[in-house]
């Protein structure tokens, strides 16, 4: 049974015939008896009866019109909770975040939406493989996510993405080291330097393998650390270099670390929110990815000066 032929039974009992039904509903009447045919073939049992030349309906299609009326005016009121439900600028929004990006984003996120008098927000950290960020939208309505620019483009058909910012990388130069008198830093600059970098298979470890190719000669990695405030405190307590991402993991340098911008490499890292199309039809949903967009721009303007 579908919802329009139950609509077509309850106005034919209504209005008493078929042509008063397809003028009704600007239709045909041969278009009406044909639904109601399949109508009566999905239901086993006769719905309608012909007295005269008018089509009439029997017992049982009088009490399926009743029911059929209720039905529709179930669907009615399920369409109209769903709009409101899109379009509530209130509600639960659940959003996931790289470390570096919860650490510098939740709070100015949280105090904007807050002051805007807007969703209820429940924060999580998700620090996983690249690959794997787009399956997180399956758990939260807001993804934050990062890739390399040169990476392929998430392989997902169900994930709407928007890019937040295209971050660069600088170098991170213990205090006193020489380097730090220079403007900005060319890849043969760093030759012979020791390093404090990610693991294999994370930005920083990928970038420095770009650097190395750059420069001819392999770089000398002595410590593998993902957490950026850890490698920050390695470089300030030692003399090795690190690279750290500009706006994300730099707000709270240890002191004498100075960052220098790296010459002759394109590579950023792009800064992506992911969403289900389904969680992005939802205004409340909107409403924080708009806000995380405002907190981002402003972050990257307030780190305008090391551009």
């Amino acid at each position: 049974m579908e919802i329009h032929q139950l609509q077509l039974l309850r106005e034919l009992d209504e209005l008493g015939s078929v042509t008063a039904v397809a003028e009704t509903l600007f239709v045909t009447p041969s278009a009406v008896s044909q639904q109601l045919s399949q109508l009566q073939r999905s239901a086993g049992i006769p719905l309608t009866r012909k007295e005269g030349r008018t089509l009439v309906l029997t017992e049982a299609g009088k009490a399926l019109a009743e029911a059929g009326g209720q039905v529709i005016q179930a669907m009615a009121q399920a369409r109209a909770a769903l709009g409101a439900h899109l379009e509530a600028p209130s509600g639960t929004v659940t959003i996931s975040a790289f470390h570096s990006a919860g650490q510098t984003l939740y709070g100015p996120l949280l105090a904007k939406v807050r002051s805007a008098g807007g969703p209820k927000l429940l924060l999580a950290d998700e620090d996983v493989a690249e690959q794997d960020f787009p399956a997180l939208t399956g758990r939260y309505d807001l993804v934050l996510a990062h890739r390399m620019s040169h990476a392929e483009p998430w392989k997902s058909a169900n994930t709407t993405v928007q890019t937040l910012a295209e971050e660069p990388f600088d170098v991170a130069l213990p205090p006193g080291h020489p380097l730090a008198s220079r403007a900005s830093l060319r890849p043969r600059d760093l030759i012979h330097e020791p390093w404090a970098t990610s693991r294999e298979g994370y930005s920083p470890a990928e970038l420095l393998g770009v650097i190395a190719m750059l420069a001819g000669t392999a770089p000398e990695v002595i410590h593998r650390v993902n957490d950026y405030a850890t490698v920050a405190a390695i470089v300030a307590g030692s003399d090795v270099l690190g690279l750290l991402p500009r706006y994300l993991a730099t707000s709270a340098l240890p002191a004498g670390v100075t960052l220098r911008p790296l010459e002759g490499i394109t590579t950023r890292r792009k800064i992506d929110l992911l969403s289900r199309p389904e969680s992005l039809a939802r205004r409340s949903v909107q409403i924080v990815a708009e806000a995380l967009q405002e907190v981002v721009t402003e972050l990257v303007a307030s780190r305008a000066p090391h551009d």
